[in-house]
């Protein structure tokens, strides 16, 4: 019987993934299986693969002839998995030995629907641990819980699939939105979060995120990015049935396409043009004095950003609390 399943999407990845396979198999035990998606790669990661079938114990290889997106490829690896939990890992990201079973530990302890950990935020020689936003640690929470409240960041907020482990039985839950090219993470977090039963966070940091590589879909600037929008459609449609939740989504969403504002200089002017009419209209499609008391809890910078698409919204006295930026 396998214990755990663990989902490698890969695009092009030949500079990292040597370093991600390497890892898994000094994290390798029998009843671990390792499902590679090679998505569409015309670089050297299917040979990488490949040179890895007999070091890595329990690897198997889905090959994607034409790339289908990270959301696709990981739904895809769901597929094939058998494990009786689950967990992901980028092509581009590694593990510390250990981690893994340290991980089936933690959720075999407490026994509950999912598990959240930290992360090591790697870029270049630097490393820097980013800590899920619960303070309450090795405890069965009420997922719910960790929605609100809108202006402190919370579970929601910190959607890396990567960072945790999952029963398989939770399901059509686990699968990832596949139209979407970016933010795909957003309304699956969301979704965990509303419809299973427990969670918890536990203080492992074994999995290192590398920041900042070229050719990443938090690097690029084409269509991609669009999707950003098309995430929060689905977060929002999802909501209609709980509004409760609504100035926490708003919240969220604000803060990131303030964050992209930011950035705009990588898009051609085309598409640059695009994303501010399609961020206008995701602002005016929200309820105004709902955008209005969300724009007095932003930072300066962040609220001239989106005021200037939406200039008739009125302005309130500033808050006297302004939390810190949302991660973006």
């Amino acid at each position: 019987m396998i214990t755990l399943s663990v989902i490698v999407p890969i695009r092009d990845g030949e500079a990292y993934l040597a370093d991600a396979l390497t890892s898994l198999a000094r994290n390798a035990r029998r009843d671990f299986e390792f499902i590679v998606v090679d998505d569409g790669s015309v670089d050297g990661t299917g040979a990488i693969i490949d040179d890895f079938r007999g070091e890595l114990p329990g690897l198997s290889v889905l090959r994607n002839p034409s790339p289908v997106g990270l959301a696709d490829a990981r739904n895809l690896g769901l597929s094939l998995a058998s494990g009786r939990y689950l967990t992901f890992m980028d092509g581009d990201d590694w593990l510390a030995p250990g981690y893994l079973s340290d991980l089936v530990a933690a959720i075999e302890a407490l026994g509950c629907d999912f598990l959240r950990v930290d992360h090591v935020q790697a870029e270049g020689r630097k490393r820097v641990i980013h800590r899920a936003p619960q303070a309450r640690r090795g405890v069965v929470l009420d997922p719910r819980d960790g929605i609100m409240p809108a202006d402190i960041k919370t579970m929601v907020d910190y959607p890396y699939a990567w960072a945790g482990i999952y029963r398989r039985e939770l399901g059509d839950l686990l699968q990832f939105p596949g139209h979407l090219h970016t933010a795909e993470d957003r309304p699956w977090i969301w979704r965990l979060h509303r419809h299973t039963r427990s969670f918890s966070v536990v203080s492992l940091h074994g999995l290192f995120y590398r920041r900042l590589v070229p050719g990443s879909l938090t690097q690029v600037g084409d269509e991609r990015q669009l999707h950003f929008f098309d995430a929060f459609d689905l977060i929002f449609k999802d909501l209609a049935d709980e509004p409760q939740y609504l100035p926490k989504a708003v919240r969220m969403m604000c803060a990131l396409l303030a964050h992209h504002l930011e950035l705009l200089d990588r898009f051609t002017p085309e598409l640059r043009a695009r994303f501010v009419e399609r961020g206008t209209d995701a602002l005016r499609r929200l309820p105004t004095d709902l955008l209005a008391r969300t724009l007095s809890h932003l930072t300066g910078e962040r609220e001239d950003a989106l005021r200037a698409l939406v200039p008739e919204v009125p302005r309130l006295p500033p808050s006297r609390y302004r939390p810190a930026p949302e991660d973006a």
